[in-house]
Parts: C-alpha cells; structure tokens; sequence
C-alpha cells in the first residue's frame, strides 16, 4: 500500500498514465491524492476525467480553479474559453457525471498519518491549519448544496478586502475559493496579489505566500500546485510545490508520501 499526490494534470493524460506505471499504481491497494487543475489547456481533459472517475474510489481531488470554472460553466452555461480545449469535455454524455463527481472533491484536506496539508494554491499565511480545513468546509458546502448554482453565479465578483463574520455568505465563498486556489505572491498581512505570476517579484511589498513569517514558523508539511513557475523549487522542506508545468513543456511531478521521493515525467508535448 502506498499513498501518492501529484501535481497539476491540465489534460495531460499521457504524461499522468505514464507515471501510474511508473509506481505501478494499484487502485486497489494505493491512494493518490491530486492538487487540482485536472483540466484545461492540455490536450486531453476528457481522458482524465475518465480515468479519475474509474478510479474514484481511490483517488482524491482538492479543486484547483480550473476544475472550479469547468463546474461552474456547467452550473451557468457558459462556453469554455476554447483556449481550454474542453470541446469534446462539454460534448460527454458523461459530463453530468464527471461534474458530479468533482463537486464532491474537497478544497483541502488533512492527513494525520502525514501531518500533512493538501489544497491546490498553498495555505493563507492568517490562517491556522484547522482553520482552514473549517473554511474549506463552508466553501464545499456551498457549491455542494441545493444553492450552488447561486455560488458559482457570484465566484467572479471582487475578491473582498478582509475577511469579516459580517461578510454575506457569497463573499466569505469568494474569500476562500480564492485563497485556495488562485493565492500565489501576498503582502505581510496576508492580503492577495493577483497581478504576478513568476517565481519571483521586484516589488519588495509582496512575497511567495510559503514565505511569508507565519507559515515560516510552521513544522507541518503542506503540498500544493498551481505556481508552474517555481518549477517545484522551494527552499523549505516541509512546502512541496508539485506543479512543474507540464503542460507550458515542463514535467508533470509525483510525490510518494511516506518517504518523500518524487517521480518526474518530461512533458511528452506543450502547448
């Protein structure tokens, strides 16, 4: 038995099936935990999303923000953006299935046995971990439940300046959602920056959010994805960063838990 998480997929199925061989990975005995953004711009979401939902029992997602735009045009029919290549994803048969089976996935998620936190775009640096896995739980809730259709409509509003117990339930949402799967560079009070995506900033005012003072001080492992550019390197060795671009023609990157080896395939092609 083994337990596995691996970096951002974007529709890259050859790359994914060919590390599962690599580690000869057996449904029935592993898990593999998998930091979200299973689809969009790479060559073959709908593959992906196959072969997930015939693994489901044994695999489990944390919603990246790419996964969370495929759900949401769905819930709003809304057209993919045809940079995506999610054409033949919205033209499925299976895709009320393949839907379904997403918006059951998780934002976050905790593993004791690996004192180890998982969720697409990292940690905010305000929030203890067992915060987090609360306010992920409000955010599952609410694009779960009767109302997610109503959720999903108010996802692409302003991000709201600070987190507030008076914030309508829409903003506290939007507020999480965000920092669980767009979050990359954040000032010292912990307050997002959307506008870069490198690796690295000339504004001395912003910093990587794995920076920032008050996850510095953290002894738990946290893994994530989302930030292709740091192609997977970060100084900390309790921060594991799996999204190493593989569908910019970089690597596609998986980590086995236990003994923290990593297993890396070259992207097979790019976009």
């Amino acid at each position: 038995m083994a337990d596995y998480a691996i970096g951002d997929l974007q529709g890259c199925y050859s790359e994914f099936d060919a590390l599962l061989k690599r580690v000869n990975f057996n449904p029935s005995q592993d898990h593999l935990y998998l930091v979200g953004d299973i689809v969009a711009r790479g060559p073959d979401s709908l593959a992906c999303l196959e072969r997930l939902h015939t693994m489901q029992g044994s695999v489990t997602i944390t919603l990246g923000n790419h996964d969370l735009h495929l759900i949401a045009c769905h819930y709003l029919n809304k057209p993919a953006n045809p940079k995506d290549k999610l054409a033949d994803v919205f033209d499925s048969p299976k895709l009320p299935e393949y839907i379904h089976f997403l918006q059951q996935q998780p934002l976050a998620i905790w593993l004791e046995r690996y004192d180890m936190l998982i969720s697409h775009a990292g940690l905010n640096p305000n929030w203890s971990i067992k915060k987090a896995l609360k306010r992920a739980r409000f955010a599952e809730s609410c694009y779960q439940g009767n109302d997610a259709h109503h959720y999903f409509a108010n996802m692409y509003d302003p991000h709201p300046l600070e987190w507030q117990s008076t914030l309508p339930n829409e903003a506290k949402f939007r507020y999480i959602v965000n920092y669980f799967t767009r979050m990359r560079f954040v000032n010292l009070l912990g307050e997002l920056d959307f506008s870069n995506k490198t690796s690295i900033s000339e504004d001395s005012s912003i910093i990587p959010w794995f920076e920032h003072p008050s996850i510095s001080k953290l002894k738990q492992q946290i893994t994530f994805g989302h930030w292709a550019a740091l192609e997977g390197k970060v100084k900390a060795e309790n921060i594991h960063a799996l999204d190493t671009g593989c569908v910019w023609g970089g690597a596609m990157t998986l980590l086995e838990l236990s003994q923290k080896g990593c297993f890396v395939e070259k992207s097979h092609s790019f976009i």
